[in-house]
C-alpha cells in the first residue's frame, strides 16, 4: 500500500514537471496558470502545493530537470574528445550552444534566474561545478593545467560558460553573439594551460 502511494507520489510529480516545462516553455513563469496547467494533467493545486510548496518550487524542480539534462548532454559531447583538455573546452562550449535552445534560453536562462535568482546556487550547478572541479583536479595531476586552485579554476570555467550563455539568451541577435562568447571562453580558457597551444 505504502509503495503504490509512493509511485502515485512519484508519478504525479512528474505529470507536473512536464506540463509545467510545457507551460513555462510556451507561456513564461508569469504568464503559466496554475490552475490550467494541474488541470491539464488531471490534478488539483493541492498536489501541485503538496509536491512542490508553491509555483516557484515546481519551477526550481523544471530548472534542475533541464539543466541537469544540459550538463549531460555536454559530457557526452566532452567524452568524443581523446584528450581531456579539449573534452572540457568542448563540454563548456556546448553548453554555451544550448542557449539558442528557445525552453532553455527561455526556462533556465531568463525566467529562472528572475524567479531562482544567482544560478551558480542552484544544486544542478553545484553538481556540475562538482564534476568540472574533478576534472581539472586530474588535468593539473597531469601538469597539463597550471597548479592553481582547481576549485577557482572550475568556478571561473563554469562561470564563464553560465555567462556567456546568459549572455546570448538576454541578447536580442543571439546568433551574433554566440560566436563571440565561444571565442572569448576559449581564449580564457587557454591561458590556465600549462603550455599554451
Amino acid at each position: 500500500m505504502a509503495r503504490r502511494r509512493q509511485e502515485t507520489m512519484e508519478e504525479n510529480r512528474g505529470k507536473l514537471i512536464a506540463a509545467a516545462r510545457k507551460a513555462f516553455a510556451e507561456k513564461g513563469y508569469s504568464a503559466a496558470s496554475m490552475d490550467e496547467l494541474t488541470a491539464s494533467v488531471g490534478l488539483t493545486r493541492g498536489a501541485l502545493y503538496h509536491n512542490f510548496g508553491d509555483k516557484r518550487g515546481l519551477m526550481a524542480a523544471v530548472v534542475d530537470q533541464i539543466d541537469t539534462e544540459m550538463a549531460s548532454r555536454a559530457q557526452r559531447v566532452g567524452a568524443r574528445s581523446a584528450d581531456a583538455w579539449l573534452g572540457m573546452l568542448a563540454e563548456g562550449v556546448a553548453y554555451i550552444e544550448m542557449a539558442l535552445d528557445p525552453e532553455v534560453q527561455r526556462i533556465v536562462l531568463l525566467d529562472g534566474p528572475a524567479v531562482l535568482g544567482d544560478p551558480s546556487q542552484w544544486p544542478s550547478q553545484g553538481r556540475c561545478l562538482q564534476v568540472t572541479k574533478q576534472a581539472v583536479e586530474r588535468l593539473i595531476e597531469q601538469g597539463v593545467v597550471k597548479p592553481l586552485d582547481a576549485e577557482a579554476v572550475a568556478r571561473l570555467l563554469s562561470g564563464g560558460a553560465l555567462n556567456a550563455a546568459l549572455w546570448i539568451a538576454a541578447s536580442d541577435r543571439p546568433q551574433e553573439v554566440l560566436p563571440k562568447a565561444t571565442e572569448a571562453f576559449l581564449a580564457l580558457a587557454s591561458g590556465l594551460l600549462v603550455k599554451a597551444a
